[in-house]
């Protein structure tokens, strides 16, 4: 089972950027897809993003679409999500998570493994 950890979350003005990383154990990454997702206050955690295991082919909320980038190092067991133009809507806690096989889901309960999350505030 995979273990996943997140990074580079902060605090960011309107219209910044942030690049969140996620890493992950063990040799078998590449046989994973990937999805982040994020959670703000009382609300439910939802999709952002995702990327195939190998062909790399992404999706994304529309809510993100054109702003934010989801990328994957497969030789650096690692995750990436480059995020533009941030709007204070943004804030959230983001969740890196894997999920077996070549199918990429785009709910919560496609993915059987998390990481911690990383905080991400935008002030207006």
């Amino acid at each position: 089972q995979v273990q996943l950890v997140e990074s580079g979350g902060g605090l960011v003005q309107a219209g910044g950027s942030l690049r969140l990383s996620c890493a992950a154990s063990g040799p078998t990454f590449s046989s994973y897809a990937m999805g982040w997702f994020r959670q703000a206050p009382g609300k439910e955690r939802e999709f952002v993003a995702a990327i195939s295991r190998i062909a790399g082919n992404t999706y994304y909320a529309d809510s993100v679409k054109g702003r934010f980038t989801i990328s994957r190092d497969n030789a650096k067991n690692s995750v990436y999500l480059q995020m533009n133009s941030l709007q204070p809507e943004d804030t959230a806690v983001y969740y890196c998570a894997a999920r077996p096989g070549a199918t990429t889901e785009f709910y919560t309960g496609g993915y059987g493994n998390w990481g911690q999350g990383t905080q991400v505030t935008v002030s207006s």
